[in-house]
């Protein structure tokens, strides 16, 4: 029954690409319902065996969708609110950790989106400059289902991530723009935040861990104690705290308003220490790069000489440690992996593979068989811990190279909504929160996997402001003037 996947993914990415991309109204509504029987297909495949948890997903998804469809409507914001709020919350179905509570956000988002669309709603391509790099992308990661090693693994990604968080994504940028329910998401973001590095501060007091008894047993024999506070890993815990301290460190940077700039101080000092417990080098890491971009952004050059100072300091304390030191200076590859936590053994196979299935690669999720195939041991994790690489071995050159496309395109246009759009603190807070996500992703491999990558996906979009209107068939006896973009 599991096959039935490589069937069912394809369908539904090819209409959320559909969805994406297109500008006519119809087309978009058969989009949504492609990727909706997709979606449902997936459902089918992945609980063969199961009929009472199948009975209840599909009774839940129709009670639930039209009730939470009319509640966006009346207040659209609920649902970045809601997207927000459930992004560390898991639930174990289909014999997995997943966001659950996520997924039925992404259920009346869907419905509002259909309701909005067969009510005559005009407005298409709504992520703006990234719309088809993001569409040619997730068809593609649909396709490759049909080739996959792990269908099993494929399925789960397909269903879990890309599916809900496209139609979230498209969703946050359908939002009408209201300044101070953009303040209140901050103000949720800072909240969160500080209850994290609250629970934080405990674990790391008490040297309790929650939930994760290898985090726990790897404290007990190293020198440093790391927490994951409500988070399953301290590197997701620490990415969390990265993204709420940018656009905190935007708001003491460039905000107008003292007490503003005093409260967000104080939580920037809580959620530093909350992110220092964690020992997550690559959170450090991706922090860095958003402070350097709001360094430049405020002080253009004069930013260089502390990024220089920065680099050298963060390379001497690198440098000062044994293991790295003495991978560096030997060359060694048992060195570098023992250095880098597995990670260097993960990313040389992983090109490994890309290299030996250079066109199409293995296929979505098809990355620990292929490991496992390829050195006949299990990999410590999923994935190659580096996203460009199990892109590259997962999607081969075409999903590596629309990938690159995507990142770009993003990028472009947080740079153009910043400087040429009307909320510009907004696209620099999400623009460079999405950088700092992409630096962590080049060490810890969660960058589609993270519901907060689309979400800035659709914040980037709603800064930009930029609507193009659908274009409706012209029927051959008609007429019509030309919609302007």
């Amino acid at each position: 029954m599991i096959d039935l996947a490589r069937i069912a993914g394809p369908v539904a990415c090819l209409g959320l690409a559909v969805l994406l991309m297109s500008r006519e109204r119809r087309n978009r509504i058969a989009g949504l319902g492609y990727a909706a029987a997709g979606g449902l297909l997936l459902v089918i495949s992945l609980t063969s065996g199961r009929p009472l948890q199948l009975a209840a997903v599909l009774a839940g998804a129709a009670v639930i969708t039209p009730l939470l469809a009319w509640l966006f409507r009346r207040e659209p914001w609920l649902v970045a609110f809601g997207t927000l709020a459930f992004i560390p919350v898991r639930v174990g179905f289909l014999s997995h950790e997943l966001l659950v509570p996520l997924y039925v956000v992404a259920l009346g988002a869907a419905g509002l989106l259909l309701w909005q669309l067969v009510d005559g709603d005009v407005r298409a391509r709504e992520l703006g400059l990234f719309a088809r790099p993001l569409g040619l992308y997730v068809a593609w990661v649909g396709l490759s289902l049909g080739w996959t090693m792990d269908v099993h693994t494929g399925a789960i990604d397909v269903l879990a991530f890309y599916l809900p968080f496209t139609v979230l994504a498209l969703s946050i940028a359908r939002l009408p723009w209201d300044a101070l329910r953009v303040r209140l998401l901050y103000v949720e973001l800072a909240i969160m935040a500080l209850l994290f590095a609250c629970v934080g501060f405990y674990q790391y007091e008490t040297r309790t861990i929650f939930e994760n008894g290898k985090l726990q047993h790897d404290n007990t024999f190293t020198a440093i104690f790391r927490v994951n506070s409500l988070f399953w890993d301290p590197s997701i815990y620490g990415r969390f705290l990265v993204v709420a301290l940018i656009p905190t460190v935007v708001l003491i940077v460039l905000g107008r308003s003292l007490r503003a700039s005093l409260a967000a101080t104080a939580l920037a000092v809580v959620a530093w220490v909350g992110l220092l417990i964690s020992f997550s080098q690559s959170s450090f890491a991706a922090l860095l790069v958003g402070v350097i971009g709001v360094a430049w952004v405020a002080w253009r050059w004069k930013a260089a000489l502390a990024v220089a100072a920065v680099v050298v300091v963060v390379a001497g304390i690198a440098f000062s440690q044994p293991a790295i030191r003495h991978a560096v200076l030997h060359h060694t590859k048992s060195g570098l992996n023992s250095a880098s936590g597995g990670r260097y053994s993960l990313v040389s196979n992983g090109l490994r593979i890309a290299k030996a299935h250079p066109a199409v690669g293995v296929g979505i999720g098809g990355f620990t068989k292929a490991y496992v195939k390829r050195t006949h041991r299990s990999p410590r994790a999923s994935a190659s811990h580096n996203t460009p690489v199990t892109v590259a071995a997962e999607g081969g050159a075409v999903g590596g190279l629309l990938y690159l496309w995507l990142i770009v395109a993003v990028l472009a246009a947080a740079v153009r909504a910043f400087r040429r759009g009307p909320y510009p603190l907004l696209a620099l807070s999400a623009g460079l929160a999405l950088g700092a996500i992409f630096v962590h992703s080049l060490f810890y491999n969660d960058f589609f996997e993270d519901p907060t990558t689309w979400g800035l996906f659709g914040l980037i979009a709603l800064a930009a402001v930029r609507r193009l209107r659908a274009q409706e068939p012209v029927l051959p006896a008609e007429k019509k003037e030309p919609v302007a973009a």
